[in-house]
């Protein structure tokens, strides 16, 4: 199968949208299939056997620098043409990958359309509440010209749904359990998150540091936590570093910029609890990364986040916004090792269970059925329980 796939993020950013995207490519290379990735920014001239087009692009500044919008140009129109896809995937179909949309439309191609980003409340999040209300109805447009549209938690389904977008399936869950894993972990890495303080209690979060990941709601338990020597380390990068490091100045906070590969996985693993109190997130990747590493994970009750965790068993569900909830969890996990240990193996034992290979087979049946759909062919399938509207 050929696909066409337009992306609002791609290499060299780093996120758990273009996470999944490139294992998803890892694993289609695998099953033969063929892609072509549109991205904006200056994407590598190819990933693996997959060719990529780079789409001219601006900064989302001030609100989201890191963030390029793409500019379609009619250079796509002929990569199409020449690439010829079987189907077209427009993965968070906002300005590049909806242009992926009207593509599709406009050449008579089967479009799967997959849901990854709350925009609407990371918009409300970023002090543009005035486009809550028109990107919801944009998006919700958008993902109706599809024949199937997938998002990558029960929760976010359910969203989906409420908001009127139709013929909503589940795309897996999936983590790499072969890079992560407990067995990472490593003495100079926990020197180095705990700033030479290994013996210490390690709270770990991975992730963009930007408002939306609310991650001031940490500071507050770091600082009643310090009768017990408790440190926090910051994995990532983004548009919140700076206000981030001014409000947690004085606490024994590490703030390490990104990390990618072996040092990534050593810093999960190198952990004893994970900290998630974002909720806007529409799975949560890092959280599964964390519970593959065989650490626990606190996090809150939102968003695609309970999808992740099971309460009481992997990690603990709080209230968003409760510090004395985040507090008390934290504080039983830092100071209980059975109990870390036991939720650790609990974690590790479930991340084995969701591989990129059985999701990215559940993806190419996606395909597969739009294509079928697109040709008239097949009624309402029941793996999607749509909603007609």
């Amino acid at each position: 199968m050929r696909i066409a796939l337009f992306t609002e993020v791609f290499l060299p950013k780093v996120d758990g949208v273009v996470t999944r995207i490139t294992r998803t490519l890892d694993q289609l290379t695998d099953l033969g299939h063929e892609a072509l990735v549109f991205a904006p920014g200056d994407p590598p001239p190819s990933y693996g056997p997959h060719g990529t087009v780079p789409v001219r692009s601006v900064s989302f500044r001030p609100w989201y620098p890191e963030l390029r919008i793409g500019l379609p140009t009619p250079r796509i129109a002929q990569e199409i043409i020449d690439f010829r896809p079987d189907v077209v995937h427009a993965v968070n179909p906002v300005w590049l990958a909806a242009y992926g949309v009207v593509s599709a439309r406009r050449r008579n191609l089967p479009l799967l359309a997959s849901f990854h980003t709350d925009v609407p409340s990371y918009a409300t999040r970023l002090g543009l509440s005035f486009l809550r209300a028109p990107s919801e109805g944009w998006i919700t447009w958008m993902h109706n010209r599809a024949e199937v549209n997938l998002c990558t938690s029960g929760q976010m389904v359910e969203r989906a749904r409420e908001v009127g977008i139709r013929d909503v399936g589940l795309w897996p869950k999936a983590v790499d359990t072969v890079a992560y894993r407990p067995d990472a972990a490593t003495g100079a890495m926990r020197e180095r998150l705990t700033d030479g303080h290994p013996q210490a209690p390690l709270v770990l979060y991975v992730g963009r540091l930007s408002r939306e990941k609310d991650l001031d709601q940490l500071l507050e338990p770091l600082r009643r936590l310090q009768g017990y020597g408790v440190r926090l380390a910051l994995v990532g990068s983004g548009p919140g570093r700076e206000e981030l490091e001014r409000a947690f100045a004085g606490t024994p906070t590490v703030f390490t910029g990104y990390l990618g590969g072996e040092d990534l996985a050593a810093a999960y693993a190198s952990a004893d609890v994970f900290a998630f109190p974002s909720t806007t997130e529409t799975l949560g990747l890092v959280a599964l990364e964390s519970m593959a590493s065989g650490v626990p994970v606190v996090g809150a009750d939102a968003g695609g986040i309970p999808f992740v965790i099971d309460e009481g068993r992997t990690g603990f569900l709080v209230p968003p916004g409760d510090a004395d909830a985040l507090t008390d969890r934290l504080e039983r996990l830092l100071t209980d090792a059975d109990l870390r240990a036991r939720m650790g193996a609990a974690a590790r034992e479930d991340a084995e269970r969701h591989s990129w290979r059985a999701a990215t087979e559940a993806l190419v049946g996606f395909y597969e059925l739009a294509v079928e759909r697109h040709a008239g062919r097949q009624p309402v399938h029941p793996l999607l329980r749509a909603r007609r509207g």
